[in-house]
Formats: C-alpha cells, sequence, structure tokens
C-alpha cells in the first residue's frame, strides 16, 4: 500500500487528451479554485469589514498587495507538487530531522483546527442570520460537511471542483449584487488602489488583512491537488504543466481578490459613508445591511457567507488529511480522519458557545487567525528552500530573481505576523489581571520554542547540506531476502506493502512453491494520484513503489525463482482481489500485522475484506 498524496484522488484527471490548447488548459484549470476558497473564508470577512468601515477604500490596495502575494506562494507550491511528486508535508518529511518534523506537524494540525474553527463559526453564523437557527445548531451541523466531501470525492476530483465552483460563483455573483445595491462611487475606489502610508490602527488592520489572506493550509493543499493531473515526466509537459498552473493560479485568486475587495468596498459604501466607523462583527454588517438597504443585501450577504463557510471547510479538511499522511507517513480511513478534523473544530467552538455565550464566537474567530498568523512562517519558509533546491529541482529551481521576491515575501508576512502576535499577546496579558502567570508559564514558552524551531527551519539549510539527505521512499528501504524451498503450487501471488512481513510473505510462498513455481509480487499505490490516474499515475510514491517492486523481483529471479511483479491502485482491499482473480493464482500469501478492533477501524482490514473477494485459499502469514 502506497503514501501518495491525497491518495483517493491522485493522478485521475487527464491532461494530454486533446490537441486543441483551450482543451488542455481547461485540463488543468480546477486546484486553485479549490486553494482561493481559503482566500475567502468567513476568517477575511471580520478584517474586511472593520477595515471598510473604519478607513474606506484607503486598503484596497492592501488586499492587491496580498494578493500578488499569494499568488507567488501558490505558484510556488504548485511547482514542488508538480516537480518532486511530493506535498509540502511529506517535504518535510523528507528533508527535516524528526525533532523538528513532530512539532512542524502539530503546529500544521492546530492551524487546520483553527482554519477549520473559523469555517464553522462563519457557516454557523451563515444559517443563523438566513434561518434564524441557533448557532449551537449551525454549528452542530456542520459535522455532516464531512459525509458531503466523501460523496463528493468518490465521484471523482473533478466533481469536487465543480461544486466548490459553483459556491465560489455564488459568492462572486452575490458580491456583485450587493456592490450594485450599495452604488460605490467607482473614482473613490479607484484612488483606493494607490499605495499609501499607513501606521496605528490602520497598519493593524493592514496585518489583520494579511494574516487573514495567506492561509498556511493552502500550501500543503496545492501541493497535493495538483498531482491530481496526469503529466508525463519528461521536461517540456512538466514546464507547459507550469505554466497552465500559474494561468489556473492567476484567475483562481484574481476572482478570490474580487470577491475580498467586494467586501471592503460594500463595507465602505454602507457604512463608513454612513458614520458607521467601528463595525467588525459580521452579525452588526447584516443587521446594518438590513437597516439601510433592506432586505435583499443582508439576504445575499448571509448567502455567500453560507457559501463561503460550505467551501472553505470542505477544502480545510482535505489539507488535514494531507498533513496527517504527509508528516507521519500515517493514513487512517478517508472518514475518520475528516470527522477528527471537524471535531477540532466544533468542541471549541461548542465549549464558547456554551460556557461564554453566542457573542463569545467574534472573538474565537480572530483568536483563530492569530493561530493562523502564528503558523505561516513554517509553512512559507520551508516551501522557499524545497523550491530553490538545485539537488532536488533540477531545470525547475527557481530564479534568483524570484528567490529573491520570494524571501521578500517571506520578511513581510513574517515581520508582520511577528507584530500581530506581540500586540496580541500585550492585549492578553493586559487583561488578564492575576490571570497573566499563565501566560508567562504557559504561552510565552510555547511561543519561544516555536521561535528556535522558526530559526532552524530558516538557517540551518543555508549553513549546512540539510536538503542533500538520502531521498526517503515511501516504505524505507528493500532488505536482502532469505530463501528455503518446498514445492506445492504453480502460479503464487504475493502480496508485498515493503513493511517487516515482506519477508515473511514471500518465505512463506516460497515453501509452498519452492524453484518449480511462478511468483507474482503485488503492491497497491494507494496515493491521490494512483486513484485517480491509475496505471497513468507517475507521483513519485508510485515510481519508488515500481522500483522497490522490481528489486524484489530481480533478486528472487536471480536465486531461480521465477517471479512478474503487478501493480495496482486505488483500493487494496479491491485492487488485490481483481489482480488475483485475473492471474488465475492457485495461492495467495498476505502477511497480516495482527491488528484488530480499533485498528482495523484506523486502518482498514484488508486481509479479511480480500480473503472474501478471491476463490483460492489464502495464506496468511503473521
Amino acid at each position: 500500500m502506497g503514501n501518495s498524496s491525497l491518495s483517493e484522488v491522485n493522478q485521475t484527471v487527464k491532461t494530454n487528451a486533446s490537441s486543441i490548447w483551450w482543451k488542455r488548459i481547461f485540463a488543468f484549470i480546477g486546484p486553485a479554485y479549490l486553494v482561493s476558497v481559503g482566500y475567502m473564508d468567513p476568517g477575511n470577512w471580520a478584517t474586511d469589514i472593520a477595515a471598510g468601515s473604519k478607513f474606506g477604500y484607503q486598503l484596497i490596495w492592501v488586499l492587491l498587495m496580498s494578493n500578488l502575494m499569494a499568488i507567488l506562494l501558490q505558484s510556488l507550491s504548485a511547482r514542488l507538487g508538480l516537480i518532486r511528486g511530493l506535498d509540502l508535508a511529506q517535504a518535510s518529511r523528507e528533508t527535516f530531522p524528526r525533532f523538528i518534523n513532530i512539532p512542524l506537524y502539530i503546529l500544521a494540525e492546530i492551524a487546520i483546527a483553527a482554519c477549520d474553527l473559523a469555517e464553522v463559526i462563519g457557516m454557523a453564523i451563515g444559517l443563523n442570520l438566513l434561518f434564524h437557527l441557533p448557532l449551537l445548531w449551525g454549528i452542530t451541523i456542520t459535522i455532516f460537511d464531512t459525509f458531503l466531501l466523501l460523496f463528493l470525492l468518490d465521484r471523482g476530483i473533478r466533481k469536487l471542483e465543480a461544486f466548490i465552483f459553483s459556491l465560489v460563483l455564488i459568492i462572486a455573483v452575490s458580491f456583485l449584487l450587493e456592490i450594485l445595491i450599495v452604488k460605490p462611487v467607482m473614482s473613490e475606489v479607484l484612488l483606493g488602489f494607490g499605495p499609501g502610508f499607513i501606521d496605528g490602527e490602520a497598519l493593524y488592520l493592514a496585518i489583520g488583512i494579511i494574516g487573514a489572506t495567506v492561509m498556511p493550509h493552502n500550501l500543503y493543499l496545492h501541493s497535493s491537488l495538483v498531482q491530481t493531473r496526469i503529466i508525463q515526466r519528461n521536461e517540456k509537459s512538466l514546464w507547459q504543466a507550469l505554466k497552465y498552473n500559474l494561468i489556473d493560479s492567476t484567475i483562481a485568486l484574481n476572482l478570490a481578490f474580487f470577491v475580498n475587495a467586494s467586501i471592503l468596498i460594500v463595507a465602505s459604501a454602507a457604512f463608513f459613508k454612513a458614520g458607521y466607523n467601528n463595525i467588525a462583527e459580521i452579525q452588526d454588517a447584516h443587521q446594518l445591511l438590513r437597516h439601510i438597504f433592506g432586505s435583499a443585501a443582508p439576504a445575499l450577504f448571509a448567502i455567500a457567507l453560507i457559501a463561503a463557510g460550505q467551501s472553505s471547510t470542505i477544502t480545510g479538511t482535505l489539507a488535514g488529511q494531507i498533513i496527517m499522511e504527509g508528516y507521519l507517513s500515517l493514513r487512517i480511513r478517508p472518514w475518520l480522519r475528516r470527522i477528527i478534523t471537524r471535531l477540532m473544530a466544533i468542541i471549541p467552538a461548542v465549549f464558547c458557545v456554551l460556557y461564554f455565550g453566542e457573542n463569545s464566537l467574534g472573538r474565537l474567530l480572530i483568536f483563530s487567525q492569530v493561530i493562523l498568523s502564528i503558523q505561516l512562517g513554517f509553512a512559507v519558509v520551508p516551501l522557499i528552500h524545497f523550491v530553490s533546491d538545485k539537488k532536488r529541482m533540477g531545470v525547475f529551481t527557481i530564479k534568483p530573481w524570484m528567490k529573491i521576491l520570494s524571501w521578500l515575501v517571506a520578511i513581510i508576512i513574517l515581520s508582520l505576523n511577528i507584530k500581530l502576535v506581540f500586540e496580541q499577546m500585550q492585549n492578553w496579558i493586559f487583561h488578564a489581571a492575576d490571570q497573566a502567570v499563565y501566560i508567562y508559564w504557559i504561552v510565552i514558552p510555547i511561543l519561544v520554542i516555536c521561535a528556535l524551531i522558526l530559526a532552524y527551519i530558516i538557517l540551518v539549510p543555508f549553513v549546512k547540506s540539510s536538503l542533500e539527505r538520502e531521498t526517503r521512499t515511501p516504505h524505507g528501504s528493500v532488505k536482502e531476502l532469505d530463501f528455503t524451498s518446498a514445492a506445492q503450487y504453480e502460479k503464487i501471488a504475493i502480496t508485498i506493502d515493503f513493511g517487516k512481513m515482506d519477508q515473511k510473505a514471500i518465505n512463506g510462498a516460497i515453501k509452498q512453491g519452492g524453484i518449480q513455481a511462478h511468483y507474482y509480487l503485488i503492491h497497491v499505490v494507494e496515493s491521490a494520484n494512483a486513484r485517480i490516474y491509475g496505471k497513468e499515475a507517475g507521483d513519485f510514491e508510485t515510481q519508488a513503489d515500481i522500483k522497490n517492486l522490481q528489486r524484489y523481483a530481480d533478486e528472487l529471479n536471480a536465486k531461480g525463482f521465477p517471479t512478474e511483479t503487478k501493480i495496482g491502485f486505488g483500493n487494496p482491499r479491491e485492487t488485490i482481489a481483481q489482480i488475483v482473480n485475473s492471474l488465475e493464482a492457485d495461492l495467495l500469501v498476505m502477511g497480516a500485522h495482527g491488528h484488530s478492533g480499533l485498528y482495523d477501524l484506523l486502518l482498514g482490514d484488508t486481509v479479511d475484506k480480500v480473503r472474501h473477494a478471491v476463490k483460492i485459499p489464502v495464506f496468511i502469514v503473521k
């Protein structure tokens, strides 16, 4: 079983089916739209509304600048996934030592929970505004998003992309109509695109806009989603894929910019002009829209909020799966992983509503953005290092001018977010009074540890060849085999998972067939690319698994045991049975790890399912 990124949909979309250029571009369109919803999620709304109501159109240029940063960083993320066949989490696991990767994983999980928290809150608020559904009910209902995601993924990544695009379209159309209702003065709007000096509260809001716009989970997500396309592994095809993905990112993220700018423009025209200058809560903005413009504007506002929450939460749960599988090389059942992600967001939201009241959700939303700010550097810095690594990226290494620009963006983001976190800490200490001791003894030491880890991932790759470590395949190295002989069966199939059971399974098979039998080594690649593209999958894990399986076969053939390899793709329980039945084998030998109960629930029960799907004896080695 393999470890490709987002294995359910990895390499499932054909890109070379047509010679017509616009059809080829259309085949690549999609991943950036799933990413773009993170740039227009409910976490962005509060900062956009506050900026528009307080300073009018003055900060539109900050939105534009943060959007250009986002396009650059997402293009780097797509480059990593396309060229190396690894998502950002997998590349980190391959590059950094374990004592760095474990904290990076924990921080990434916290960021996913914080991101999902903002989306759950936004969805609940939208349902409350549109249908008067109690916030607690709205929060609870969001757990069913998990099953919607599984339903869509089961029908292929293109169906999921189409669904997300339709939600993005709803958001964009809703705010286009909002702008027509509030009727902003376009000459004043255009003046807002000109950069100007900002300080004080305007600077704080600008930091909030940038911190809420560039999301860390999107960098993990994009590096995985681009691997859902089947791409020939030659230089020309890869350069073409990079170009088309840049087009995809530019269009999708500019659409996200339109939505964010629209929110700010609506807030400016509706509130700033009317003298309502301290609107920061989403509910307050909704009520004022009703007060000023009647029922149509707030209804569109709520519909857009629901669509933003729904679309963002789907992509957030996908990112959670990518991070767990990438950093830990741990693949549990997708539905369980997504429920875990959702519960990590729902539990704190429910707790706040029950113990602090519904008004606490606004503060919780802001808190989630602070957490995202802390995590951002831990995703951006490794990404820049990885795409700058000539040994791994080859001719696709980013050019010096792009490297300088990327580090400049990283410095800006890190500086602004450090300032945001520092000011937030001062605010907490000021309001904590006697409880401030907990901040000094718990929160500040955690921040110091985070700062040390950040310093490590920034500096170490510059001063030592930490990126020159031997590349680790998803399953480790193949060990030399030891054999014994006997003879019974003629055609023996053996499942291989590149773990400690391989030696026992192969030995067990040889005892049954000896030198007279013909052996078939079967391995199933479970990566996202493999599930989507099947035989045409070309990601890092698929290539590594094919090579490792052939090494086993070469060793067996050299010892005099006739051996062939059979690679499958997707669900191992179904695929192993299909391969065995097509071979008309006499015996199937499988290694079993001896787990049951909870472990079967977490990791699956392949042996039991396969045993019932084949019509030949199954020899289970423990």
